[in-house]
């Protein structure tokens, strides 16, 4: 088990960055938070909850309401995934490619 939570912002998961994601089983995962839970009494205690400072943000805004009420706030203990992304490569109309990832529609239509 790594040593380090989850990132908990809402949109981590969806966000298409080439680090998150996984080309075997074509999902765009949430990262892991950006310090160990040791090192974060040294540096950011947030740090320790948050992959990045948009993620932290995204998070406060969602819950703000919450924390204003007292109400609880659920913890993410797993790693979240969104389904259904590929990597792609395209030509442009210079001759260049350039490989990015996006999102695949498996579905079909019936009429």
């Amino acid at each position: 088990m790594s040593n380090k939570h989850f990132c908990q912002g809402p949109h981590c998961h969806e966000k298409t960055t080439q680090d998150r994601f996984l080309k075997s089983r074509g999902v765009v995962r949430g990262r892991y938070a950006l310090f160990n839970r040791e090192q974060a009494d040294m540096y950011c205690k947030r740090g320790k909850y948050f992959c990045s400072t948009r993620c932290e943000s995204e998070w406060l805004d969602e819950h703000m309401e919450n924390i204003e009420q007292g109400r609880p706030i659920e913890f993410i203990r797993h790693r979240r995934e969104s389904q259904g992304y590929a990597k792609v490569t395209e030509e442009t109309n210079w001759g260049r490619s350039y490989t990015h990832i996006r999102r695949v529609d498996n579905r079909t239509e019936i009429e």
